[in-house]
């Protein structure tokens, strides 16, 4: 799970990776001098892990966890004739898109725009995927032609396929509509994976809003399809990341600050890629396992390990409000409540799971 973190140039996208990570790479690291991508990794906040972590002592506590890549700023026509090098390379290869969008002033830091606008801002950060995309696609269409005029009858049975896929494909993008609108089936999914779109990945907006707490509904109105909006003082929160516990607390109680968007804007990272959390829980280790939404008990038992999968035969399955409930495994059993299921069953979020297999 590796989410990019982009935006215009000084909207605070390193300062918002900081927030996030608890990193102190000092703002516009991402921008300065020659390309870099800087990573962390980043634990999701789950008190359902916390309250296994005391039922069973384990040695070991893994929570499910993020990726956040702080890449280099757009800006507007940067997409024209495509996204090349490096920086195009790194957009394809993440899973999703926080897109940073400024709603701050500060003389200090000029936008590029001269005025704040965060629609605006964010208009240019999709319009520029959506040329990426279709320079792209026209690219492909150009090689695809080319091949059925030279093969003619003899040419290979999936490239017509893939050429009435990438009309469509250009079609929409022409009508300024991100591909993630499109319906595309599976196989024509992993057809097309090498392509990296960036308009088939997810997007979360982050506001930056600096310093100041500002209503998000707004500044910004989004309504693309599996996205969300969130606000964030970035410029504090990057602050508060960096202070222990007790004096984070004093820092919110001078500020009015009741509650940290930096968890939030985690958890909805976490579900942007529709992914959900299943545990594992003994006495050596309890553990958060990342798997798509409608994964299977087999699909599940390969995340933990490939063997698990192949040897598939039955998962016992607990759910976590019946064990905290019920208080223990021995109670759930008692009760009726402690089930094992087959290679259909369909792993739900907080399913606590052990794997029976053949070794």
């Amino acid at each position: 799970m590796r989410l990019g973190i982009i935006g215009l140039p000084n909207s605070g996208k390193t300062t918002i990776f900081n927030a996030l990570t608890g990193q102190t790479l000092p703002t516009g690291a991402a921008t300065s001098g020659q390309f870099e991508v800087h990573t962390a990794v980043v634990n999701v906040p789950d008190p359902r892990v916390d309250k296994l972590k005391s039922m069973y002592n384990p040695r070991k506590t893994v929570y499910a966890t993020v990726t956040y890549a702080d890449i280099g700023g757009l800006d507007k026509g940067i997409s024209e004739g495509g996204l090349k090098g490096q920086f195009r390379n790194e957009l394809g290869q993440v899973d999703g898109f926080v897109h940073v969008v400024r709603a701050f002033d500060d003389e200090t830091v000029p936008h590029p725009y001269e005025t704040v606008n965060p629609q605006r801002d964010l208009e240019t950060l999709d319009g520029e995927f959506l040329l990426a995309d279709l320079v792209t696609v026209e690219n492909r269409l150009e090689k695809l032609q080319a091949e059925m005029r030279v093969k003619g009858k003899n040419v290979d049975k999936a490239v017509p396929a893939e050429l009435e896929l990438m009309e469509k494909f250009k079609e929409h993008l022409e009508a300024e509509k991100p591909l993630f609108e499109l319906e595309i089936s599976p196989d024509q999914a992993k057809g097309i994976r090498g392509y990296n779109f960036l308009t088939l990945k997810p997007v979360l907006v982050v506001v930056n809003l600096g310093d100041e707490a500002k209503d998000v509904s707004k500044l910004v109105t989004y309504t693309r399809p599996g996205s969300s909006v969130v606000g964030l003082q970035g410029k504090i929160e990057a602050e508060l990341a960096q202070l222990e516990a007790d004096d984070a607390a004093m820092f919110m109680q001078e500020y009015g600050i009741t509650e940290l968007s930096a968890a939030k804007v985690i958890h909805l990272s976490y579900e942007l890629l529709a992914i959900q959390s299943f545990f594992t829980v003994g006495e050596d280790e309890v553990r958060a396992w990342s798997v798509a939404v409608g994964a299977t008990a087999p699909e599940a038992a390969g995340a933990i390990h490939s063997d698990l999968q192949k040897g598939f035969i039955r998962a016992e399955v607990m759910k976590y409000a019946d064990l905290i409930a019920g208080g223990s495994e021995a109670a759930l059993k008692a009760t009726g409540k402690f089930k094992l299921e087959g290679k259909e069953y369909i792993v739900q979020d907080g399913d606590i799971v052990h794997i029976r297999h053949n070794s």
